[in-house]
């Protein structure tokens, strides 16, 4: 079997390999690179979970990174457990070819209780004074602490929250080289997220993002130099690529107003009441799923979002089909925005009511992705001695809310989840493997059987 590495460079896409990436462009040039044709939804989870089973959403299950658990009557996001991905992986696949097969997941999703031979993840510690502790989960549980004893703890507030930079990139890629030197496995990925950030922050606007363009170009160069030096196939590729947007689109305040949401109040503030909503949507970067309590609002309600400003589609019952995202777990109906626009989770009409969580980093508590977790109120000239205050409190003991996240949507400036229309901003696969064919625009399922063509043959 052959060793093989992927490196999955989050939004990476032709638009833009050039000047920034020098490293990555010769990489490109000296073998062999096609584009994919993104998954729908375009987002991580689901796009990670077709590459690793070769099964489309309809099949694998992962709608999105997160959806309505209907029998706890609660969305829930960024779920760790790999049982929730349905059907084979890549891993098990391999193994039974050849039994000595090894696999090392560090930070692909869902890496928590797999049958990958190693696996290492985000897990922070919530502690009973209200504090989040930096951490990361791994199997073997002796790695983590090998990990971590070498190359310091793992850099949480790094890999999603304002302070987003370089840093948690570079310790996966240092976490993966030495996984390698330990255990030697056969394949591996890795995740580097580092261009998700300012992406989003900042869309295509290449005088703000060329240094992160810059950074992650080292960070490959670092990665594909040691792993050369193995004998090993390298596969770079991507799950979306990232596209500006300029219209937030606040669905969750369009059902209210309307009359199917409802909401609990609890000291002052609005709580989403999903269980006893009419109609609810759960958004994810630009796609929405509407989960329906009272089915026979259907169409009715087809036809309200439908007049919604920056929404391109709704699709329900065979329009999912065609889109292979026909599951149990899916909407009732799948919203799709326009180039242009994204959709918020936020469902409350007067900011003064928005609930405690709104304004903090809490991906498991909003019912819905918040890409403006990663910023703080430029208008706000104390933000930071604000956040070292309330630090200091913290590690005092004292119970404090980092409330520091602005409820300014428009704020966000680039997203992803829709099929973009220009091939330049679809996925792409790179391998240094020359005698792969590789098929122009190829489908996400495609990348299953091209990663296991790497490993035998």
């Amino acid at each position: 079997m052959n060793k093989t590495l992927v490196i999955n460079v989050v939004g990476l896409t032709r638009r833009l390999i050039g000047e920034h990436t020098p490293f990555i462009k010769s990489f490109l040039e000296k073998g062999k690179h096609t584009t994919i044709k993104p998954v729908l939804p375009a987002v991580t989870c689901s796009a990670q979970s077709t590459y690793l089973t070769g099964k489309m959403p309809s099949e694998h299950g992962i709608v999105g990174n997160g959806w309505y658990f209907e029998e706890e009557c609660e969305v829930k996001f960024w779920r760790q457990s790999n049982k929730l991905v349905q059907g084979r992986k890549i891993w098990d696949v391999l193994k039974k070819e050849n039994p000595k097969f090894t696999c090392a997941n560090m930070f692909w999703w869902y890496n928590m209780y797999s049958t990958a031979d190693y696996s290492v993840t985000p897990r922070p510690n919530y502690l009973a004074d209200g504090r989040k502790i930096p951490d990361c989960y791994s199997h073997p549980a002796t790695l983590r602490n090998t990990l971590q004893n070498e190359l310091g703890t793992f850099p949480l507030f790094n890999f999603w929250g304002p302070k987003t930079s370089i840093k948690s990139s570079q310790w996966i890629a240092d976490a993966a080289i030495k996984t390698d030197q330990l255990h030697d496995p056969t394949l591996t990925l890795v995740y580097l997220p580092h261009l998700d950030y300012n992406l989003q922050r900042h869309g295509l606007n290449f005088k703000l993002i060329s240094k992160d363009l810059e950074e992650i170009d080292q960070l490959v160069k670092q990665l594909v130099k040691y792993y050369q030096e193995q004998n090993c196939h390298i596969i770079l590729l991507s799950e979306y690529g990232i596209t500006n947007v300029n219209q937030p689109i606040h669905l969750n305040r369009v059902l209210r107003k309307e009359g199917y949401l409802n909401i609990r109040t609890e000291r002052g503030l609005e709580l989403l009441d999903a269980g006893a909503s009419q109609a609810f949507a759960v958004a994810d970067h630009q796609i929405a799923h509407i989960y329906l309590n009272n089915k026979s609002l259907k169409l009715q309600i087809k036809k309200l979002i439908e007049q919604v400003k920056g929404v391109e589609k709704v699709l329900i019952d065979k329009e999912i089909s065609n889109y292979e995202l026909n599951h149990e777990r899916t909407g009732d109906l799948v919203v799709i925005a326009d180039a242009q626009s994204w959709f918020t989770y936020y469902f409350w009409l007067d900011d003064k009511k928005a609930p405690d969580y709104a304004r903090m980093i809490d991906i498991h508590k909003k019912p819905g992705y918040d890409p403006v977790e990663m910023l703080t109120d430029p208008k706000d000239p104390f933000v930071m001695p604000k956040v070292i205050c309330k630090l200091i409190k913290k590690k005092m003991g004292f119970r404090t809310l980092m409330n520091i996240i602005p409820l300014e949507a428009s704020l966000v400036k680039g997203s992803h989840g829709r099929i973009p229309e220009n091939i330049n901003d679809h996925p792409i696969f790179v391998t240094s493997n020359k005698n792969v064919q590789l098929e122009e625009n190829m489908l996400p399922t495609q990348v299953f059987s091209l990663l296991k063509e790497h490993v035998l043959y």
